[in-house]
């Protein structure tokens, strides 16, 4: 669905540190700095880009924004948020567990990144999934 997806950043160093940390829990490779000084992870489907804005202005989180990465399972979306944690993300919303209604049942967990960007990671659950 996705070409790509970019993100503002102030301090592109710092934030490839936190990307690396979590994207290696869900088995990417971590983030290659192009001759813009960007951050990008590239995949057969899609890329991810950490950039300081062209327009010179300072990064800032969209409100109402989220960015949702996909896990194998319920263990690694509790692993992604742990590292996330460790490595400068903030925890924000519930903790990480089963959201959803009727059919649609997920496995999510919430993180801001240090520029503030809500991200988070998602497993969906089988439809025979009992709480």
């Amino acid at each position: 669905m996705f070409s790509h997806i970019m993100i503002g950043s102030n301090d592109v160093a710092r934030s490839k540190a936190f990307y690396d940390a979590i994207m290696k829990v869900l088995n990417y490779n971590a983030g290659v700095i192009d001759e813009k000084g960007r951050c990008m992870y590239f995949t057969p489907t899609g890329v991810l880009g950490l950039t300081k804005p062209i327009d010179d202005e300072e990064a800032s989180h969209g409100n109402g924004m989220t960015i949702g990465f996909l896990a194998e399972s319920p263990e690694i979306v509790n692993e992604w948020h742990r590292v996330g944690l460790a490595n400068g993300g903030v925890a924000i919303e519930q903790p990480p567990g089963v959201r959803g209604t009727g059919d649609r049942q997920l496995y999510l967990a919430y993180l801001r990144d240090p520029d503030g960007n809500k991200i988070c990671t998602t497993h969906f659950l089988p439809s025979d999934f009992v709480l």
